[in-house]
């Protein structure tokens, strides 16, 4: 029997959609195709005074404010009351969605102190790492979390001195919230990203599938804020220099203003 070419039947594979997780950020999901991929795990780093923490809280509240998302804040640069006054001065109540059972706030700032906590969700003094995994992942299960911040990554390593230690450490971290299914945010220290450094040990970067970073940058002699997204795995993306302010609303990025 003759071979036909017309007989033979091209089977196209379905396209993989993949299912994004709105930021909270205005102008951002514009630059993502939508938004994080769902499960993912974003670094976002920068020098102090960039906006990490804000940014990472507006992912949070807008979660639960806007996509009826619950998420769990892991602070452990401050206390949480003084987080929650922090961020009303954004219209951020967050203390409503913890009552609602939409946002759980895990304060880790006492156990490191050494002093007692009176929050709800508190880290135990000298907890070590596999303790903070356990526990993190039974507040996430509590409230049914989909979103997830820790806030910040050097406050997990400070009692580690080898690099090899902090990597095994943050790449367990990494692989537990990607179990957990949960989209989540590490913020770190970048303390100059234009010397080609841009997280304080130099390998928070490689365990995490996404990375943002927020800088500065002097423009027309005044000190301007970009965000530049660095890496984000399933995500066709720009590597521009994008710039943002920090509104009393919270942050706003501008996709269209193009710094270079």
């Amino acid at each position: 029997m003759a071979f036909n070419p017309i007989d033979v039947k091209v089977i196209s594979m379905p396209k993989h959609v993949v299912e994004r997780v709105k930021t909270g950020v205005p102008g951002l999901d514009d630059l993502l195709n939508g938004g994080f991929p769902k499960g993912t795990t974003v670094l976002v780093t920068g020098p102090t005074g960039t906006g990490k923490t804000t940014f990472a809280v507006q992912f949070v509240y807008r979660g639960a404010e806007l996509y009826d998302e619950p998420g769990v804040i892991v602070t452990l640069e401050e206390r949480a009351q003084d987080l929650r006054r922090e961020m009303l001065s954004f219209g951020w109540d967050l203390e409503k969605y913890e009552r609602e059972g939409k946002i759980a706030i895990i304060d880790g700032v006492s156990s490191i102190v050494g002093l007692p906590s009176e929050e709800k969700f508190a880290l135990e003094e000298g907890l070590n790492v596999e303790g903070f995994l356990r526990y993190v992942y039974r507040v996430v299960k509590s409230i049914n979390a989909k979103r997830l911040v820790v806030d910040s990554i050097p406050s997990i390593a400070i009692r580690l001195n080898e690099e090899k230690d902090i990597r095994e450490v943050l790449l367990r971290l990494n692989t537990i919230l990607l179990e957990m299914g949960v989209t989540s945010i590490l913020t770190t220290e970048a303390e100059d990203p234009k010397s080609g450094k841009i997280s304080k040990y130099g390998v928070e970067e490689f365990v995490s599938r996404g990375v943002i970073l927020l800088d500065l940058i002097e423009k027309d002699v005044e000190l301007k804020r970009y965000l530049l997204i660095r890496k984000m795995r399933e995500t066709k993306h720009a590597m521009k220099k994008y710039p943002f302010e920090i509104t009393e609303d919270g942050i706003t990025v501008y996709p269209s203003g193009e710094i270079y």
